[in-house]
């Protein structure tokens, strides 16, 4: 996907209704954990700063959804990741599988404690 977005909304909307209620799942943790975090379109996807620092982004592809929350979270949180394809900063999700939501809550605040 090569488009550029303005916002969070219009990349959600672009994908299936199975994708986007898990985008949407994603978006409201993030949202739900940081009255403070900023919320842009980075990279071409969803990004969510706070204090200009990176605490996550996530993007949809068509067979995974892509979470990227920096090595040190990833690190951290090797063991718990460990059934899931991974990169130094990025971990992918099947979408074919349950997504594991409250350990993404997990690294969200993770991730959010490490940028104070």
């Amino acid at each position: 996907m090569n488009k550029t977005f303005q916002s969070v909304d219009e990349y959600v909307n672009t994908f299936p209704a199975e994708t986007k209620e898990i985008l949407i799942k994603i978006r409201k943790i993030i949202i739900d954990l940081g009255n403070e975090i900023e919320e842009s379109i980075s990279y071409g996807m969803p990004a969510y700063k706070l204090k200009k620092q990176p605490i996550i982004y996530f993007a949809a592809y068509k067979k995974h959804i892509g979470i990227y929350a920096t090595p040190s979270a990833h690190s951290h949180f090797d063991l718990q990741l460990n059934e899931y394809k991974k990169g130094k900063g990025s971990v992918q999700f099947p979408l074919d599988k349950e997504i594991p939501y409250d350990l993404i809550k997990e690294i969200i605040l993770f991730k959010l404690k490490e940028s104070k």
